[in-house]
């Protein structure tokens, strides 16, 4: 039985079945683009599985099928006025990411779609990641808004993917296929479109069976061998977000056209 529980809104549902708790990110029309308040919701989820002893698999996927998450919601950048609102605002996926990553429960993103921008950082801070072929992954501001990634987010993403292939995602801005994400060892597992919930659920059943401390200290491990590695680069994120391009990037998104990139 399901019961739906608490809700962050229209924009995000949070439903407990049994010992799993499923987060869905419900923006279809905006390929699921995350808003603060999505941000919020995934937050207090986590806080749920923290607070509920008995949720053993934390789920998260997104609604349409067309997208798991499409980024940020970037007409939101358009309040940021200067470079410490992108401290800020960096500081806080950071801080997110890692909350996300340190939840002392497996970890589970189903993707379907486009995995873009703060959609792959979110499967990235997963434990487990299954996806439907023709899935699209990568960061591709270079091309679009010309914000930047903290350094807790490029270290996430070379963990993954490896200094070169990430440098290659982020610096000719495209995409990977799912083919390439799962030889990169990205994705635990690639099906078809329909199998996907079979899949996934399939996956659940296996983590609800094995031991959740011993899961846990492996989690937990991974996430602190990456928060050693992670240096100060307040200079960098300032530096970009305060910068002409950063803001003729968000206007030319927000307006549908192609900005044009002076490097100040």
């Amino acid at each position: 039985m399901t019961d739906t529980g608490e809700d962050a809104g229209d924009t995000l549902r949070i439903e407990r079945d049994g010992a799993v708790l499923r987060v869905t990110f419900n923006r279809p029309a905006r390929r699921n683009a995350m808003t603060w308040a999505m941000y919020d919701g995934l937050m207090d989820a986590c806080t749920r599985v923290e607070d509920d002893p008995e949720i053993r698999v934390l789920v998260l996927r997104g609604a349409g099928g067309e997208a798991f998450v499409a980024g940020t919601d970037i007409e939101q950048f358009g309040e940021f006025v200067g470079g410490a609102a992108g401290v800020e605002y960096e500081r806080r996926m950071s801080g997110m990411l890692d909350r996300l990553a340190g939840v002392r429960v497996p970890t589970v993103a189903v993707v379907t779609g486009y995995c873009i921008g703060a959609g792959l950082a979110l499967a990235a801070s997963c434990d487990l990641r299954i996806a439907s072929h023709g899935s699209r992954f990568g960061v591709p501001i270079a091309r679009t808004v010309g914000n930047c990634l903290s350094a807790a987010t490029v270290a996430l993403l070379v963990d993954h993917l490896g200094p070169g292939r990430t440098l290659d995602l982020l610096l000719r801005a495209r995409l990977l296929d799912t083919d390439e994400a799962a030889a990169a060892g990205f994705l635990t597992e690639v099906c078809a479109q329909d199998e996907v919930d079979a899949t996934a659920n399939a996956l659940v059943e296996r983590l609800l069976g094995h031991a959740p401390l011993t899961m846990w200290a492996a989690k937990e491990a991974v996430r602190r061998i990456r928060a050693a590695r992670v240096p100060d680069d307040s200079d960098l994120i300032h530096r970009v977000y305060d910068s002409a391009d950063f803001r003729a990037g968000v206007r030319a998104f927000v307006a549908k056209e192609r900005p044009t990139w002076t490097g100040r």
